[in-house]
């Protein structure tokens, strides 16, 4: 059983919307307030840092004109009213540094992108180019982390992705305590990040994890990966009972498998929740809905906690996959992603800033290999 496509907007929409404490509102309130630990740079390029306060919306979308131009994907960023009704319904959390001059110099927000309400991303940040050598990054990122965070009881687990085409978002995931467990393979349009970027046709994106809450559970590794995501795991800041995935998939299972496209970028993600003996033939319909939509890059992410996860592997092994790596309490439970790409990997191209990235984008590497051998 596979749900119907969905595009990713909608897909956000209805993802970001889901209830929130009350208890979560009322402190929100007081960041929208402005009443919690907003910091003074000394440096000449002073700031403030606080929570999104309604009359910052015009100057969001400003910041994001003058970054990308007019041509960052996600729409609500150049519209105040919808950055407001976004904020307030919860949909995104919204951190901003102010200029002494009360102009938004800096934004980076938190929100729901995964199947799992409890896991956060943290992305959508950037910073005029005035203030770069500023600390701007930094200090959001330690207001996000130290203040406004830890006082939310529904934030589990955050994770960010890191553009491999300059060294800066990386330096943020590091510092915002992130754990790289996966990289994805040119994922996003070159023209997505506007007119500042350098890049070839298509830029990679590494993936990092933070636990808030731990959850120890059971996974299961699928044998090609026991190495590679042994040695991710090894690096978590939480705890895995890891056995390695042996069963045969029984037979009355059946798949539950959901579609999101991002059509500016020419994605399909394939949500698996449930592996079932009819993986082959669902997987064979979701490709096929693909068709005739430019899709380039091709992404499946499994439960591992399915203790047949190994039989989905080896057919999109099959198939032509290859490894992307770990993802925490992407259901949950974590998810393992492989990934297809109809272009060229230009891992060549790839900015790495530590070993550990550097190793990870070898066993991805080295898996792509195989699929052109």
């Amino acid at each position: 059983m596979w749900q119907l496509c969905i595009s990713a907007e909608k897909w956000f929409a209805s993802s970001e919307s889901m209830a929130v404490p009350i208890m979560m509102r009322e402190e929100q309130t007081d960041f929208m307030k402005g009443k919690k630990n907003e910091y003074k740079s000394p440096r000449e390029e002073t700031f403030e840092v606080g929570f999104f306060r309604t009359e910052d919306a015009e100057g969001i979308v400003a910041l994001f004109h003058t970054v990308y131009g007019d041509h960052y994907p996600i729409r609500m960023f150049y519209d105040p009213a919808a950055i407001i009704a976004a904020n307030e319904e919860g949909r995104y959390y919204s951190i901003v540094a102010r200029s002494s001059a009360g102009e938004i110099v800096g934004t980076t927000h938190l929100f729901r992108s995964s199947p799992y309400p409890a896991l956060y991303e943290n992305g959508v940040g950037l910073v005029r180019k005035g203030y770069r050598n500023a600390g701007v990054f930094r200090e959001m990122s330690r207001f996000l982390f130290d203040d406004f965070i830890p006082a939310q009881a529904n934030i589990e687990t955050t994770w960010g992705q890191a553009v491999c085409n300059h060294p800066y978002t990386q330096q943020s995931g590091k510092n915002a305590g992130h754990i790289w467990t996966a990289l994805e393979a040119a994922v996003m349009p070159a023209k997505t990040y506007g007119k500042e970027q350098n890049s070839g046709a298509r830029v990679a994106t590494l993936d990092g994890f933070r636990s808030i809450y731990p959850k120890p559970h059971r996974i299961f590794l699928p044998a090609p990966y026991e190495q590679e995501l042994s040695w991710i795991y090894a690096r978590l800041d939480d705890i895995r009972d890891i056995r390695l995935s042996e069963t045969k998939t029984p037979s009355g299972n059946v798949t539950e498998a959901e579609l999101i496209t991002f059509d500016f970028a020419g994605i399909a993600r394939i949500m698996v929740k449930e592996i079932g003996r009819d993986f082959q033939h669902c997987l064979d319909n979701i490709e096929k809905e693909c068709q005739g939509k430019n899709t380039i890059v091709f992404q499946v992410f499994m439960n591992l906690a399915c203790p047949w996860v190994g039989d989905a592997a080896d057919e999109l092994r099959r198939r032509g996959y290859f490894v992307s790596g770990a993802f925490p309490r992407w259901f949950d439970s974590d998810g393992f992603m492989m990934q297809r790409i109809l272009c060229p990997p230009d891992f060549d191209d790839i900015i790495l800033i530590d070993d550990e990235a550097k190793q990870l984008l070898e066993f991805i590497r080295k898996d792509w290999e195989r699929t052109i051998a």
